[in-house]
């Protein structure tokens, strides 16, 4: 399996957002400062070895689409980008992803597809965020999140 992987985002989100929910959404994409209680993505697990040598695990919360400039496998540039259109607003993204990140990446697009536009829902019930493709392969694939999980490639 491939080490990175491309994901691209174009999401149309319905409705307004909070401007607790911007703030979370603008620091996840690497556009704003992180704010002072996370509601969308609460948990970002890390194992840390404590003074002990002891393995626990901690709470290191980190902003998931904010990477900007070069790419480091995929080509091209890494942006994000959360917009006001019409009445609601638009998140595009494009970003290198390694397996590892799948989780915590999963719980916002998760939060994402419960927010998306009707244009994005599939007859099947599934909700198309955008793409995603392993760094060697030259077509993405869509992107789905169905019944509160995101189809990962394997």
């Amino acid at each position: 399996m491939a080490d990175l992987f491309e994901l691209t985002l174009s999401v149309g989100l319905r409705g307004g957002l909070s401007d607790q929910e911007r703030a979370e959404l603008c620091w996840h994409l690497g556009t704003g400062p992180e704010p002072g209680t996370l509601r969308i993505v609460t948990e970002f697990p890390l194992v840390v070895v404590d003074d002990d040598g002891v393995p626990v695990v901690e709470n290191h919360p980190e902003p998931l689409l904010a990477g900007h400039g070069e790419a480091f496998r995929v080509g091209g540039v890494l942006h994000s980008a959360l917009v006001r259109e019409g009445g609601g607003w638009t998140l595009t993204s494009r970003q290198e992803i390694h397996p590892d990140g799948f989780a915590g990446v999963g719980d916002l697009l998760v939060w994402l597809a419960a927010r998306a536009a009707d244009r994005h829902r599939r007859p099947d019930g599934s909700v198309e965020l955008g793409g995603i493709r392993a760094y060697e392969d030259t077509r993405a694939r869509p992107l789905l999140v169905r019944d509160g999980s995101v189809t990962w490639p394997s």
